[in-house]
Formats: C-alpha cells, structure tokens, sequence
C-alpha cells in the first residue's frame, strides 16, 4: 500500500507550531515510506478564512521546505463534488433534510440539559415527513443508531465510541454549502488518504467520519492524533508561549531545521539523540514512540537548538540566511566570501541569524559612532600611539592573512612591552566599534587593509 498523506490547515487563523509539528509528521511518514504528501487548504469557512492566513501557510511550508507533493488544493474549488456527493447520500437514504428551526433545536437541548442528558439531535426529521415548506433545510448524516465506532489510532490504541452517544451531523448548511466534517471526508477519500496525521482535538470527529467513510463504501484510513502542545506552565499554548505566526520565527532568525528538530521531539523520541538533521529525521520517525501525553513549549529549548543548527549546518546555508537578515537590516552584500567568512567566525557566538547580523553589522557598513562606555575606557591618549604602531605596521603587511596579522600583533606587543590584550582591545574597539568582536587576527582579515587602516585613522582622530 502506498502511503499518501495530507496537511490540511484552515486559514482562520495564523499557521502556528501547532499546525507546523502536525504537517512535519505528516511529511515524515510520507517521506519515510516514499509516499505522496499533500497540502490541502480547508477554506470552506468563508466568513473567518483570510487570504493573509492562506499566504502565511505557503509562505511558512516553503520556508519550512515541507514540499508538497500534490496541492495546495482548496476546497472552495470542490464545490461541485461536494453536491455532488451530497445529492448521492441523499438519494441512498445515508443523510436527510433537517426543517427544524434554531429555537425548536435550543428547547430541545434545554429540555435534554434538564433531564441530565447529553445534549444532541433527537432524530425528528429522520423519517423525511417533517418536510415545511419556506423554510431552507440543512442536511444531516444519518449516522448509525446502534453498534460501537473503533478507533484503531496509532498513538492512543483503540478508541471506542458508542453510536448511540453519537448524533445526527450537519453536514450541509441551510445555503446550501457544505461544512467542514462533511468535506473532510469527501477530499480523503477522494485523495486516497491512507493516514490521517492530526492534532487529538479532532479525535471527537473521527468516528462520525469513519461512519460517513462507510456510508460511502470508502476505505477507512488510519489515524493518529497528536497529544496537544501546552505552554511550560501547563496551559493551553498562546502567543505568550510562542504560539505565534511559523514566519515570526524565520524573522527572529531561527534555521527552519532547527525549528523542524525542536518540533519533531515535542512528543518523538528516538534514543537520546537531541540533535537531528532532516535526512536522520526522515530515517528515524515512526509513530512507536509518540508519546500520548501534551508536551511543553520551551522557548530555550528550541534557542540551544537553533544554536547548535547554526554550528553545524553547511557554511553556505547560514551565509543565505545571514544575507536576508542584513537585507532587513538595510544592508545588501552579494560578497559570498566575506559572508561566508563572517559567519565562520560568527557562528559559534549567535543563537540566531538575526543576533549574527546585528553584530556584524560593521564588517558590512561603517558605523556612526563607537559604543560611548567601550570608547571611554578603552580609547585613551595611552592606546592612541598603539594604535599608530598598528597602523603602521599592517600597511606594510603582505601576505593580508589571519596567521601575518595574528603573528603582527604578536610581535608589536613584545616590542612594546605590553600584554597582547593592551593591544588587540583597542584596535578591536578602532574597528568594530565596540568591545565584542570575533579573534581580531580574524576580525582584520574579513574587513580588508584599506577599511582597517581607515578605521584605525580614525580612531586616533576621536582619541586626538
């Protein structure tokens, strides 16, 4: 059997880590077993789907590179099959026109609450002789009235419910359009889903499906809900835990790998292993060892992993981001050298891109002014002559290399009787503007002779 799997988010809302963790399962168990995985947007509620919601969920699953293999399909497409599919359920007496009005159906419930019961449809218009005329039915699902609904679930075990307890579903509005249970069902089957990867709050709405799936002599998929992600304090994830637009993170400058790795062990283990590249991902996942209870969000987590993304993935990736983060910055470099240089020697001391760009700015751009505290204590009329032996000394240095300008120092601050930090402090600040900066054998070398050396000038100059 091939596999096929499907994200399937509604554009009510932003795509948040929630959905991003949902669809990376759904993509690794289709990759895993070579499968199709599709993207499918479930637009049908016309009134809260937004267009910024639907470009966040493309923008985000290509940043992601959570490629799709089929879609985005849109169900607002469909329609057509939707009626169609509706008018054969219909006629084969699996689903009914439903003529009660919202207060008969609010006394109904009332009268249900008052006698200690569940509330649900009591099946009145089932018999089709309920029918008004001027009043626009909706149309229900005539689900079974006996018999249990097993959920053989991949992460819960078997899940029963009782037909009983289950009531008639509306599966049509009285407009006439379709709603969401209804065309879940229609687009799997379509599809040939074969497993359904979603959130354990769906779990409700698993067995009405899996009736309608019957109804319509379609093969059953399999299922596996996720546990839900909790804040560190237990509740419900929000927007103060992270549950914030999945683009929000590629802004604050985390590798999507790294978001990718955080997410898969929200509720995944594979031995001990922490870190995981997409390929050890791909190989590993399965759903044995999902775990059935709520995981935390950890916003420290996930920046240690970032961290460790950004140390060791391949210089280049990291240089491509680090160019978009300083195009948001107002700073454009086409150097492929000096980018991939800056983040060698940057990438051991960011946590994120955004953190990197920020404090290489000056390899990019002069700076306006030097950090007032760093200049105060470490520009002083004693560094000053320093400064000028430096100066003097790298204009005359040939072959320009980290190991020349290391050795340069080296020796100038013997020749002058100081300790090497005496030296190397203030020419760092002459250079970077402040007193952070990588190796300064490191930091010369990436910035070039001529910007050193005008940079040095000028210091002397602030110093004078």
């Amino acid at each position: 059997m091939k596999v096929v799997t499907r994200f399937a988010p509604s554009p009510t809302g932003m795509l948040h880590v929630g959905g991003v963790r949902t669809a990376l399962f759904s993509w690794l168990y289709a990759r895993r077993h070579r499968g199709t995985f599709i993207l499918r947007v479930e637009d049908t509620d016309r009134e809260r789907s937004t267009a910024e919601a639907i470009q966040v969920i493309l923008e985000g699953m290509k940043w992601l590179e959570l490629e799709a293999d089929e879609g985005p399909y849109f169900q607002t497409a469909r329609f057509n099959r939707y009626e169609a599919v509706l008018a054969e359920m219909l006629a084969s007496g699996h689903a009914y026109r439903c003529y009660c009005t919202k207060d008969e159906l609010e006394a109904m419930r009332n009268e249900q609450l008052a006698r200690k019961e569940k509330p649900r449809y009591d099946g009145r218009c089932r018999s089709g002789n309920n029918v008004r005329e001027g009043v626009a039915p909706v149309i229900r699902f005539k689900n079974p009235l006996s018999g249990d609904v097993v959920v053989d679930d991949l992460i819960h075990g078997a899940v029963v419910f009782r037909n009983e307890e289950l009531d008639d579903l509306i599966i049509a509005r009285s407009d006439g359009s379709p709603t969401y249970n209804f065309c879940v069902v229609v687009d799997d089957m379509d599809m040939g889903v074969t497993h359904v990867i979603r959130g354990d709050d769906h779990l409700n709405n698993t067995p009405r499906q899996m009736n309608m799936l019957v109804a319509l002599g379609a093969k059953i998929p399999k299922y596996a809900h996720l546990p839900m992600i909790l804040g560190a304090d237990g509740a419900k994830l929000s927007k103060r835990h992270g549950a914030v637009s999945v683009l929000q993170y590629q802004e604050e400058g985390y590798l999507p790998g790294a978001l990718l790795n955080y997410l898969v062990r929200l509720g995944w283990s594979h031995g001990d292993q922490e870190v995981f590249t997409r390929e050890e991902m791909i190989a590993a996942f399965d759903f044995e060892h999902v775990g059935k209870a709520a995981s935390a969000f950890n916003p420290e987590k996930l920046l240690w992993l970032n961290q460790q993304h950004i140390m060791r993935a391949p210089v280049e990736i990291v240089a491509n981001a680090l160019r978009e983060h300083l195009h948001r910055l107002g700073v454009e470099c086409s150097d492929r050298l000096l980018l991939e240089g800056v983040v060698t020697v940057q990438k051991e001391r960011a946590k994120t891109i955004k953190e990197m760009a920020i404090n290489s700015l000056f390899f990019f751009r002069e700076f306006s002014e030097f950090d007032e505290k760093a200049a105060k204590k470490i520009l002083t009329k004693e560094s000053s002559p320093l400064l000028a032996a430096v100066s003097d000394q790298i204009s005359k240095m040939d072959p320009w290399t980290s190991e020349a300008i290391h050795a340069g120092i080296v020796e100038l601050a013997a020749r002058h009787n100081v300790a090497l930090g005496k030296v190397a402090q203030p020419v760092r600040v002459a250079v970077s503007g402040g007193s952070v900066s990588p190796p300064i054998d490191a930091t010369l070398m990436l910035l070039g002779k001529e910007k050193v050396l005008q940079r040095l000038a000028r210091a002397i100059s602030f110093i004078g």
